[in-house]
């Protein structure tokens, strides 16, 4: 009888046990893209982002396999010219927007179409409110701090958990062509004096002879030879970061830390973005706002700029901004002259 008891409570005990290893495999095989509880309850049926880039479904195949090969560039890069890995830390997040809506997280780099992007995420993410064409939004609305949420803000399980399930993507420019466009808007436009008070004067002071009063009270007339020189200087990142706006992308978006999913190009915008918008499942209910710059700075542009830069100097500025180069597989460009 006593025998009988034992038994029974032995086959009870297996069967809970059997019972938790069933829950806990169900549990640990849950896909890594699953929304995490913080996102909305209608979101956890619909396919994420990053389960339609992997599947290579609903996107034309020819534009697949362009992205792929641009991901595979980007890590034979990474593992040929970066020796050191590190950690992660927030820091490196500021520029990482988060759309947890449609699991999104997206690095913007000035200068390569973030205004429009950021414009588009805030339809995304309902920040534009009743507004659905991203155009709609003015441009310095874009660009306030608070209304995109970014990845740094974040606790560390919480960041681990997007990198890993969202789609990440990132835009980037030819580095010289990038460069020129920062200076010609940040430096030729008369809107700007809050640049040219805080960096314009600075450079008159430094590397200009003789400079006039005037000159270095505004610091509205920097040429772009001095802006070269301002760059290539030691003392200037020794005394504080990089402006966003000519900063490397390898030094705001980290990507040889950061995997991303979609690399786009501004010389591929629209194609590019279509796509990411396609694997969101979005291309039906916002577009991308399309060019109409009759202004923006192309390659003929940038190499009038560079005409008076010596080989010296171009030489200097290439190896300042060689990542950006190397990592998204751009060519030096024909106009330098120190090839």
């Amino acid at each position: 009888m006593r025998s009988g008891r034992v038994i029974r409570v032995v086959f009870g005990l297996s069967l809970g046990c059997f019972v938790m290893v069933i829950f806990y495999f169900n549990s640990s095989l849950r896909p890594a893209s699953e929304p995490d509880s913080d996102r909305s309850s209608g979101q956890r049926s619909r396919r994420s982002p990053l389960q339609t880039l992997y599947d290579g479904v609903q996107v034309e195949a020819a534009v697949q396999v362009i992205h792929q090969g641009r991901r595979e560039l980007l890590e034979e890069a990474c593992r040929s010219y970066t020796h050191k890995r590190r950690v992660l830390i927030p820091e490196d997040l500021k520029h990482v927007i988060v759309d947890d809506q449609h699991g999104l997280l997206y690095c913007y780099v000035p200068k390569v179409a973030c205004t429009n992007w950021k414009r588009v995420l805030m339809v995304l993410t309902g920040a534009a409110g009743s507004i659905h064409d991203p155009l709609a939004i003015p441009a310095n609305e874009a660009h306030v701090p608070g209304n995109l949420r970014t990845l740094s803000e974040y606790s560390t399980s919480q960041i681990n958990q997007r990198l890993r399930s969202y789609l990440k993507f990132v835009f980037v420019r030819e580095p010289f062509e990038r460069l020129v466009s920062a200076y010609r808007n940040k430096f030729t436009r008369s809107y700007n004096t809050a640049f040219h008070k805080r960096y314009g004067t600075k450079i008159v002071r430094r590397h200009r002879p003789d400079p006039q009063p005037e000159a270095l009270e505004r610091g509205n007339d920097v040429s772009f030879e001095e802006f070269v020189y301002y760059l290539v200087d030691p003392a200037t990142q020794r005394e504080e970061p990089f402006n966003e706006h000519w900063e490397r992308v390898h030094s705001l978006c980290h990507p040889c830390l950061i995997h991303y999913d979609v690399v786009g190009k501004y010389e591929t915008l629209e194609q590019d973005s279509r796509y990411v918008l396609q694997l969101a499942g979005v291309e039906d209910h916002v577009s991308f706002p399309a060019s109409s710059k009759s202004t923006r700075t192309t390659g003929d542009m940038a190499a009038q700029f560079f005409q008076n830069i010596s080989p010296f100097y171009q030489k200097k500025l290439h190896n300042l901004y060689r990542m950006d180069f190397l990592l998204f597989n751009y060519s030096v460009p024909t106009y330098l002259k120190f090839t």
